[in-house]
């Protein structure tokens, strides 16, 4: 398949999935799988949290598929066992990173099937952070000094801020499959605990997406939010694909089409979390999805290549 034989050469000419939003029945009589649709979560936020903010999710899913299938939401460990639980057909959907859901299709373990839309834009920011008493105000002071990443294999807490370290001349070593020959020493762990690792003083700088940063209130976009009040910005890197949202390489194209027309034509009610309500805590981070394909991740890619990083990088996750 082109998305898997192109993967870090050229995204090729892949094209979107053309469907017609809006419901489109049941599934039939024939459940998927074991019985279930199971949609996989990554860890960019906390599970108690996530699981309010998807719960309308499940309830759409549950009430586009048919009777005898079961919608159920997993919390994975990280990005690696998102793929894996996609690859081994024991979960059909996930919403993922970039770079994690690139890896996954060269890997044969995901099929990009949506792009998601928040704050005013179809991309974001990573950015790397530090406290304001730090004394670290470019990217040269973090030389010798700790660094937390978010997953290794994620786009905005890993790939892009190793990127912007090595553009400005440090030396990444062997990351982020570990520090090794690094110009500074690291973890890696998920977006929430290098944030909270450099707000302890556990870490001297974090490498994470922009939006775990920030003040609560978005009138202004993401772009323009406000830092948490301790924060100081180092770096940041605009312009990065939004996260998309990937299919099981088991499901037939029948299905994986089923699942992307249901979200793809969701009603807003869907983004407003448990509690049904828009504007309050557990809302989803993002409004609104589209068919997307590995071409819209060709920026991800590239980086990738400026790095070095394969899919290799999965067994070492």
């Amino acid at each position: 398949m082109v998305q898997r034989r192109d993967f870090l050469k050229s995204a090729g000419a892949v094209g979107a999935i053309g469907l017609s939003a809006g419901c489109i029945g049941n599934f039939g009589s024939q459940p998927y799988g074991d019985g279930t649709v199971t949609f996989v979560m990554s860890p960019s936020e906390p599970q108690e949290y996530m699981m309010k903010q998807y719960k309308p999710v499940k309830q759409f899913l549950a009430e586009k598929t048919a009777s005898n299938v079961d919608v159920k939401l997993q919390y994975a460990a990280d990005y690696t066992a998102v793929l894996q639980a996609l690859g081994s057909g024991n979960a059909e959907i996930a919403e993922t990173g970039p770079f994690a859901a690139a890896l996954g299709v060269k890997a044969e373990k995901a099929n990009i099937a949506l792009q998601r839309y928040a704050y005013g834009s179809w991309d974001y920011s990573s950015v790397i952070v530090t406290r304001k008493d730090s004394g670290i105000e470019t990217l040269s002071d973090l030389k010798g000094k700790k660094i937390a990443f978010a997953d290794m294999t994620s786009a905005s807490g890993s790939l892009y801020p190793l990127y912007q370290l090595k553009q400005a001349g440090l030396d990444v070593g062997k990351a982020p499959r570990s520090d090794e020959g690094a110009d500074f020493s690291a973890t890696w762990s998920s977006h929430a605990q290098a944030f909270q690792a450099m707000k302890n003083g556990q870490a001297d700088a974090c490498g994470v997406g922009r939006f775990i940063t920030v003040k609560d209130a978005d009138e202004n976009g993401d772009g323009e939010r406000d830092y948490k009040d301790f924060v100081q910005e180092v770096s940041r890197y605009k312009g990065i694909p939004r996260a998309p949202v990937v299919t099981s390489p088991t499901l037939s194209t029948e299905k994986k089409e089923k699942l992307v027309s249901i979200l793809d034509g969701a009603p807003n009610s869907m983004y407003y979390g448990a509690d049904g309500k828009e504007g309050t805590n557990d809302d989803l981070w993002f409004s609104k999805m589209r068919p997307a394909d590995l071409k819209t991740y060709q920026p991800v890619i590239d980086v990738a290549n400026d790095l070095g990083i394969s899919t290799d990088l999965l067994s070492s996750a």
